[in-house]
């Protein structure tokens, strides 16, 4: 492990310097600050270990010499020292597994209803005012990119951004399928209806990182709509983007000028399709080292809201929150997010040593 710890940090410590001399490069400056995130907590944690390890060394010398009281001192150091080192032991081995790599990126986030008409629609927007309480509790900004509004107070679809450091460590674990079940207003009998609505979570990718041909894509303008289908503009600011060798269709709308919505447009594009690079990827991993907590695919349910008991059920870790309220506010969605990262490092560390031990 030593020998790994000291190539972080000459990693780290030339990315620092390199980074002091980059100028006017702003792809690799992009670049490098990214691989130093990355590194950074590593790294720091390795300097700690180290110099505990040079501590503990001197301290052994000193205890061939020293006499008395300060024998004493000196054994109780070393005590401390040792103990610390442990710590830090188990730390770095954890530090150490491979992470995902996507999860200090931004993210783009989609919510579509699925089944159950209007209150499919009403829980997008329900599902919309937690993610961005969520994301205002942990210091993430948020912006719309674009919305279809159903003029009820609903959706058909909403697509936003969330940016801030971790933004995919923590959002990632929500795409797929959430059930919700409650009496909808509108019902005079006081039955419960049950309804659908799809979260995909995408990791934001920078302009350079993929190259997509023009001659792959096929954009279309036209008049940008509000709730109702109603033009609100008579200029064509409105942009749909059709990426040819995979069927791809984004559109957006929400933004003042034809530029700026393409803009967004291809914003989601790419990272739609660096999520499909990524899906290509896991499903190449052997059966055996599928996650025990979803695919991560839009199919799957992961977690039903029951309105009627106050619960909140996420059906990968078999656990159920009874304070709804409180989940939809943003505040006990951790509760959820935080277990579902316990067992996805539980389960690297596993495949981790699985491989050093091969």
């Amino acid at each position: 492990m030593l020998e790994k710890l000291n190539a972080i940090l000459d990693r780290y410590n030339d990315i620092e310097a390199q980074l002091a001399q980059v100028g006017e490069d702003y792809q690799l400056a992009v670049e490098l600050s990214k691989e130093r995130a990355d590194l950074e907590d590593v790294a720091v944690a390795a300097r700690d270990y180290l110099e505990t390890i040079n501590k503990i060394d001197e301290t052994k010398e000193l205890i061939e010499i020293a006499e008395g009281e300060l024998l004493d001192l000196a054994r109780l150091e070393l005590d401390e020292l040792q103990e610390h080192r442990d710590e830090m032991e188990d730390k770095l081995r954890a530090m150490l597994v491979p992470k995902d790599p996507r999860d200090n990126r931004n993210v783009i986030v989609e919510i579509r209803a699925g089944t159950g008409g209007d209150e499919a629609g009403l829980f997008v927007a329900d599902l919309l005012r937690m993610y961005l309480k969520y994301a205002d509790i942990h210091g993430y900004k948020t912006e719309i990119i674009s919305s279809n509004e159903t003029g009820i107070g609903g959706f058909k679809e909403v697509t936003f951004t969330v940016k801030g450091k971790g933004a995919f460590s923590r959002l990632k674990f929500e795409s797929g399928v959430h059930r919700v079940q409650r009496v909808p207003e509108t019902e005079s009998q006081g039955r419960i209806h049950t309804s659908t609505v799809t979260v995909a979570v995408l990791a934001e990718v920078d302009d350079f990182e993929i190259e997509i041909p023009d001659s792959d894509i096929e954009i279309d303008v036209y008049k940008s709509a509000g709730a109702g289908g109603q033009n609100v503009q008579k200029n064509m600011t409105a942009v749909r983007i059709h990426h040819i060798p995979t069927g791809i269709v984004v559109a957006c709308q929400d933004e003042r000028s034809q530029l700026q919505n393409k803009t967004r447009a291809m914003s989601v594009l790419k990272a739609r399709l660096y999520e499909l690079e990524e899906q290509k990827r896991q499903s190449e991993l052997d059966a055996t080292r599928r996650s025990q907590i979803g695919t991560g695919e839009r199919s799957e349910k992961i977690r039903t809201y029951n309105y009627p008991q106050s619960r909140v059920t996420d059906h990968r870790i078999n656990q159920s929150s009874f304070n709804i309220q409180a989940v939809m506010d943003g505040y006990d969605l951790d509760d959820f997010i935080e277990e579902l990262q316990h067992v996805e490092e539980a389960e690297r560390l596993a495949s981790f040593e699985t491989d050093a031990t091969d």
